[in-house]
């Protein structure tokens, strides 16, 4: 008796550990997340198929970088339409690796300065006359050419809305 009952109990608790509690309360399993790509990624999936791409720049100190992956990037119509519509990059702007993407090399080239960024998002989310911040957004076209860019917080429902433009 005692052993079916440990047996039981080691299933719920298996199950419970898969499972997540909802905001009305109910358990729920995430079904899904963002595919997020590299640049050499990025590069490999273009030449096969081309299609629009989002950029998601960020830092491990940036508070609202967080507040997006926990509230835009996991909201399951933001990620369905993300995963349908997007090739998806995430990027540490404080990496210290070289990427090479179309036949270039990109390096971090004040690796030893705090809060350094990296060249790619020097030149694809910069602002002229105002500073670098975070977090950053870029969408590209099939033709990766810049179609907007965005330099603040921004909620699933807005996310939503850039995305569906």
């Amino acid at each position: 008796m005692v052993k079916k009952a440990l047996n039981i109990f080691i299933i719920f608790l298996i199950c419970f550990s898969t499972t997540s509690i909802t905001d009305n309360g109910l358990f729920a399993q995430k079904t899904s997340q963002v595919n997020w790509l590299n640049f050499e990624q990025l590069e490999d999936s273009l030449q096969v198929k081309p299609k629009k791409v989002f950029v998601f720049f960020y830092a491990d100190w940036c508070t609202y970088c967080h507040k997006m992956e926990r509230v835009a990037f996991e909201d399951e119509s933001v990620i369905e339409t993300l995963q349908n519509d997007y090739y998806v990059v995430k990027m540490d702007i404080e990496s210290e690796e070289t990427i090479v993407f179309g036949n270039t090399e990109f390096k971090n080239k004040n690796i030893n300065k705090r809060k350094s960024v990296h060249e790619i998002p020097l030149m694809m989310a910069s602002r002229k006359g105002k500073p670098f911040s975070l977090p950053a957004m870029v969408l590209l076209d099939q033709n990766f050419e810049a179609k907007a860019r965005y330099f603040q917080y921004i909620d699933a429902q807005q996310m939503l809305e850039i995305l569906k433009n």
